[in-house]
């Protein structure tokens, strides 16, 4: 299904990110989430190393999520202020569905670090795809959550590092088209001047 549009092409061409605050129910069922993350798995990944994983954050889980966040941005700042702290309860509730993508490199002396951390990139990618095919939107979040290591040991633990939380939901308002690069600027054809 690709979501009522009517080629593979127009799908592609009509994928864009959501705000995870103007996400609302429904998320994707049990069912729903599972093909998307096995689609996600379907990625370019030289060597066959799977240097990814997702966690599922359960909507009853978000408390404990949000608490996770509140002590691991107080290891750096003793007193944050309200909207901080308001800002981070928004993030550990919004949308329906939260996953972590966790970059899980592997010791492979014939694949290099960076192909797979571009593997993970692609995963993630490839989940934001199979949310849109299944017509819900998706937003791929970091932010200073995604590189604290407290947080980080909350769903694993080094070298993993947090690729970022992909919020997953129902569009709560209409999505604006971002500003895309002028094709002449991003491309070109080698030896052309």
């Amino acid at each position: 299904m690709f979501n009522d549009l009517s080629t593979p092409l127009d799908f592609l061409a009509t994928r864009r990110s959501s705000r995870p605050r103007d996400m609302v129910e429904p998320g994707p069922e049990t069912a729903e989430l599972r093909r998307m993350l096995e689609i996600a798995t379907r990625t370019p990944d030289h060597g066959k190393l799977a240097p990814w994983r997702f966690v599922v954050v359960d909507t009853a889980q978000r408390t404990r999520f949000a608490e996770i966040l509140h002590a691991a941005y107080r290891l750096d700042r003793e007193q944050p202020g309200k909207l901080e702290i308001e800002a981070i309860e928004q993030f550990a509730h919004q949308a329906p569905t939260l996953i972590v993508a966790l970059h899980s490199p592997r010791e492979a002396r014939k694949i290099p670090l960076w192909e797979q951390e571009l593997s993970t990139g692609a995963a993630c990618f490839n989940l934001l795809a199979a949310a849109h095919a299944h017509g819900y939107v998706g937003g791929w979040l970091t932010g200073w959550a995604a590189y604290s290591d407290a947080v980080r040991d909350a769903f694993g633990a080094a070298p993993e590092k947090i690729a970022g939380f992909i919020f997953l939901g129902t569009a709560g308002a209409d999505l604006k088209e971002r500003p895309r690069p002028d094709y002449d600027a991003v491309v070109r054809e080698w030896g052309a001047e």
